[in-house]
């Protein structure tokens, strides 16, 4: 990363928060759930309505108070409420939220000069999404965010056979047409203080499967979960989420339940995954989680089918 490149908005960019050359803590992922669910909380609630999306950013950790720059130079070109976008005039453009914003627009801000606002009371975090001519992208990806480094790495929790009516089953016998889901966590590659310090779980960038026979691959590795470049649009939320998945402090029935930990489950496909393709016998799903450092883990599931009685 360059200073020139900051300035012209093009390539690698420095934090947004002083030192803007050392890492901060992430508490939020690119592609983190954002669950509100309708009904009080509840296991039925779990399964009902309410507004899903992915998040389409990354969440910076730091006190209330502290000065906002941008992380390149443009163009205000929206003050609404708590967030300011700046435009950089080559289809790229930044977005920081939960600020008290400083500036107007139309204003030209300069890339760690410029105090674009405060972070607001009770949020101990900037919102930063990055914008690639109106898309999000991963701050985190390479030669974006820099310098970020990330030695933590996820880890596969556990594999389940789902039926299509949602009922979780043992992996034996199966002969149906059915939902593979992942438990998936990773962790913040710095540690984060304040009313987040206890530590809560972000999305992994990358998660692959493949389903092995007894001497070799009978379905190839495939990808369940992608956000190392850009997130899936919101109504193919539970496309890629498996019911059951909450984020960090869920809010049901309009109420936040602060310090509880969210839930990550994943489907590993869209659409059910017909068992009766594979012949009766014995095999092993194989599941990979990685983040954007490249630090990974697998999870392994054995399974059988019988397809004798269909």
């Amino acid at each position: 990363m360059t200073v020139r490149s900051a300035r012209d908005g093009t390539g690698a960019y420095p934090w947004p928060l002083k030192p803007f050359n050392r890492p901060h803590p992430v508490r939020g992922n690119f592609g983190d759930p954002r669950t509100r669910f309708a009904e009080p909380r509840s296991a039925e609630a779990l399964r009902g309505d309410g507004v899903f999306s992915f998040h389409q950013g990354v969440d910076i950790n730091a006190p209330d108070g502290t000065p906002v720059y941008p992380v390149a130079s443009g163009k205000v070109t929206r003050v609404p409420g708590e967030r300011v976008t700046v435009a950089c005039g080559n289809g790229r453009s930044f977005q920081y939220w939960h600020i008290e914003p400083a500036v107007r627009v139309g204003q030209h801000v300069e890339s760690g000069r410029t105090v674009l606002g405060h972070i607001l009371r009770l949020h101990e975090h900037v919102h930063l999404t990055h914008l690639e001519n109106g898309r999000a992208v991963n701050p985190l990806a390479a030669g974006h965010l820099t310098p970020y480094r990330d030695a933590t790495r996820p880890r596969v929790l556990r594999i389940l056979v789902r039926s299509v009516a949602g009922r979780d089953g043992p992996p034996r016998r199966l002969s149906e047409r059915l939902f593979f889901v992942v438990e998936v966590v990773d962790w913040p590659a710095l540690p984060v203080q304040g009313r987040w310090r206890a530590g809560y779980p972000v999305t992994p960038a990358l998660i692959t499967w493949r389903i092995e026979g007894a001497s070799r691959i009978v379905v190839p590795e495939r990808a369940a979960w992608d956000v190392r470049r850009s997130v899936p649009k919101n109504e193919r939320f539970w496309a890629a989420f498996a019911r059951g998945t909450y984020q960090n402090w869920p809010v049901f029935d309009s109420q936040h339940h602060r310090f509880v930990r969210g839930k990550l489950l994943f489907k590993l496909t869209a659409r059910p995954f017909d068992t009766r393709r594979l012949a009766d016998g014995a095999y092993e799903l194989v599941v990979t989680a990685e983040d954007t450092g490249g630090n990974r883990d697998v999870g392994r599931l054995r399974f059988t089918t019988d397809n004798s009685s269909v």
